[in-house]
């Protein structure tokens, strides 16, 4: 195996999801392990309007990632609540790359998106109704992280396939 993904699925949603699961097929395709961790168990310990235990979520990525093969590249990935995670446990890991989809930009006041500096590729909706695309683009651009602006919404739905496309290009660039 050429290196190992963890593929982290939004808020909401399940490690079936439709995106991780295109993004499991793609490194499968490529030579890459990879797993999607099953974060809906925190999502449901929330209070009207919150995000769930997102403490707990990081922690059990932190377990998975230190769980993750020894001696081969760590490329970490996620959608939305997914993305904001896998950013924030690179900082604490050896990641070679990272992919993000539907980054938000800042969970709360005192909680910004930060990330190690790796290779970083992000897709992310013009439409995006819950994260502007302007701070989205501010944030990238600060990395000079890779950026594909598409014309849809939050769930970036109609483009599964290119977010596909762009994690392909990550992982061959490693």
């Amino acid at each position: 195996m050429r290196g190992h993904c963890i593929l982290s699925h939004g808020f909401e949603s399940g490690p079936d999801a439709t995106k991780v699961t295109a993004l499991a097929d793609v490194a499968q395709r490529l030579g890459f392990s990879h797993e999607r961790p099953d974060y809906t168990a925190f999502d449901g310990r929330r209070e009207a309007g919150s995000l769930g235990d997102v403490a707990a979520r990081l922690d059990f990525l932190r377990e998975r990632a230190r769980a993750a093969p020894v001696g081969r590249p760590l490329v970490l990935a996620g959608s939305s609540l997914g993305a904001w995670v896998s950013a924030r446990a690179s900082l604490e890991f050896d990641v070679s790359g990272l992919f993000l989809m539907a980054p938000p930009i800042r969970l709360a006041a005192g909680f910004p998106l930060d990330a190690a500096r790796v290779p970083t590729s992000i897709i992310h909706g013009w439409g995006d109704e819950l994260i502007p695309a302007d701070d989205v683009v501010a944030w990238a651009a600060t990395r000079r992280a890779t950026l594909l602006l598409v014309d849809d919404g939050h769930r970036l739905s109609a483009h599964v396939e290119a977010s596909a496309h762009a994690f392909a290009t990550l992982l061959g660039g490693l």
